[in-house]
């Protein structure tokens, strides 16, 4: 896919303000550690990640996805009739029917002659969003589409919680496939793409490239459709290790792919966000994509693995931050259960001004990352 006429306009993420460390869930789940004879610490040691933060409960989606999605229409002053298609795109929504993107629709006020729909892909829903939106732009049949989406984990990390609690047959080997859930965190993010002839930045969304290895879809399962199956409280299944090794496995190849579609040698791409999952699969991914860790950005050590708007909330950050200038080459490289991965490749030449926050604090969420670093430096 390569796009002659895509800008990626502006981004917008809210943060919630809840903290969550990896020290309180260690404490949560005493019954297991003492049972089980687990080290302190072990957890963030494993992951690397050392705090989440969640929603307060009872928060549904679409209420942050809305929020996120006017940060980004107000960091580009467009005219919200512009907007030709809205795409709510996490794995979180707030009911199997109707569409969350409805509610986001309805409550930004975009007009009616918008195309409204909810992505579902795990960690990819964003990504495949703005692919979407960008081929509708390229074909000349909407101006700008607005690409949100809402990840909770507080529900699944609880249950997770009180599940490895609760079950006394549980061993040191068998709680592995409970230790990604514990990952996982909350975000919103929204992305804006708008047609070259309306944009006010020029920072190009330049093309994309997918690589499915399906056969792999068993080492990541979450939940049921409840419309299909007994109602089951949120757990997660995951293989960590073989999902971290097959996914490496499939991104390898598919950036190979990726450098050849945009013409891009390796020292050509001057910055990278990925999707953040933990320490071990971003030392791998690294190692075996043979790039050099400086260019890229990372948050997952403050705030989990927050699926779908995990990549776009860290390239948010990243630009507020300075880790772009005008003229870089930027990839941004996912890798989703299933196993899917998709990269985008983009130009940047203006880098805009904060579009993010924590709710219920008027700091930019760069600033709070900053002062967050400091103390933990």
């Amino acid at each position: 896919m390569r796009y002659e006429a895509v800008c990626i306009e502006a981004l917008g993420y809210l943060l919630p303000e809840e903290i969550v460390t990896t020290a309180d869930l260690e404490q949560s789940l005493t019954p297991l550690y003492s049972r089980l004879r687990l080290p302190e610490g072990r957890l963030e040691l494993m992951t690397g990640i050392r705090e989440r933060r969640f929603w307060p409960v009872g928060t549904l989606p679409s209420g942050p996805s809305v929020a996120s999605g006017q940060l980004a229409l107000d960091a580009a002053g467009l005219d919200p009739r512009h907007v030709g298609c809205l795409i709510h795109a996490s794995v979180c929504r707030d009911h199997l029917e109707p569409a969350t993107a409805s509610i986001v629709h309805r409550d930004l006020g975009l007009s009616s002659d918008c195309v409204v729909y909810d992505v579902s892909n795990a960690c990819l829903g964003i990504l495949n969003g703005m692919v979407q939106v960008a081929n509708m732009i390229e074909l000349g049949q909407i101006k700008a589409g607005l690409v949100v989406g809402t990840e909770s984990g507080r529900a699944l990390v609880e249950n997770t919680i009180a599940a490895l609690n609760r079950d006394t047959s549980l061993t040191r080997e068998s709680i592995k496939h409970s230790v990604a859930s514990l990952t996982i965190g909350s975000a919103s993010a929204a992305v804006l793409l708008v047609h070259r002839d309306l944009s006010q930045t020029d920072n190009r969304l330049l093309g994309a490239t997918a690589r499915a290895a399906t056969e792999h879809n068993d080492l990541c399962r979450s939940g049921r459709d409840e419309a299909v199956a007994e109602q089951m409280l949120p757990l997660m299944r995951t293989d960590s290790e073989a999902l971290l090794r097959q996914g490496v496995a499939a991104a390898k190849p598919a950036f190979d792919d990726f450098l050849a579609a945009q013409g891009w040698s390796r020292d050509e791409l001057d910055k990278t966000f990925c999707h953040q999952v933990g320490i071990a699969h971003r030392r791998l991914m690294f190692e075996e994509l043979a790039l050099d860790p400086v260019v890229d950005f990372a948050t997952v050590e403050w705030l989990g693995n927050t699926g779908s708007a995990a990549l776009p909330v860290t390239m948010a950050l990243g630009l507020e931050q300075g880790h772009v200038r005008p003229g870089d080459r930027i990839g941004m490289l996912g890798i989703g259960s299933g196993i899917n991965v998709l990269m985008l490749g983009a130009q940047w030449q203006t880098v805009p001004r904060p579009v993010g926050r924590v709710a219920g604090d008027a700091r930019s969420s760069a600033a709070l990352a900053r002062s967050d670093r400091g103390r933990s430096s």
